[in-house]
């Protein structure tokens, strides 16, 4: 297992970043509710990534769009987290014949994204990324998280966090 650290991720900063923006007043007007969050992570091959969420994390594929003979683009979910992940060349087809730019898949860097899922506790996940490459290895932060970040096989980084004290 590679271990290394640098400083916080920068989806830690940039969520501190929006603690500290909520705090402030602002005087706007909402004009659409935002529901949900779902990140599209564009990689070369969709199949490899899935058995990480699936066998690993419990991950249920909810759809799958075919694309050149292979899966374009699949839906996940666990409880009342969602991930998508589309490839490169099915983002090219999809985008470019609706008027985006043709090779808009091959501009986005494969895989690299951040996510950051809340869970109730870590411990029971580490059996389960036992051989993942971890990034950030467990702490425990100054705004009270017990967490962890490895790397999917697909490139993504993804951090799990529990509320200190929750288990």
């Amino acid at each position: 297992m590679r271990s290394s650290h640098r400083g916080p991720p920068a989806a830690v900063a940039v969520l501190l970043a929006g603690t500290a923006l909520a705090g402030t007043t602002q005087s706007h007007t909402v004009e659409t509710e935002m529901k949900n969050l779902t990140p599209i992570i564009v990689v070369e091959a969709i199949e490899p990534c899935l058995p990480f969420w699936t066998e690993r994390l419990g991950f249920e594929v909810i759809a799958t769009v075919p694309h050149d003979g292979v899966t374009g683009f699949a839906m996940l979910k666990n409880g009342g987290v969602d991930v998508m992940y589309q490839s490169r060349a099915s983002v090219d087809a999809d985008l470019g014949a609706s008027g985006g730019p043709a090779d808009l898949g091959a501009q986005l860097e494969a895989g690299k994204s951040t996510l950051f899922i809340e869970v109730d506790a870590i411990d029971p996940l580490l059996d389960k990324l036992a051989g993942v490459d971890v990034v950030v290895p467990r702490r425990t932060t100054f705004y009270g998280m017990d967490e962890v970040f490895v790397q999917a096989p697909c490139g993504t980084l993804v951090g799990f966090a529990a509320k200190v004290g929750q288990g």
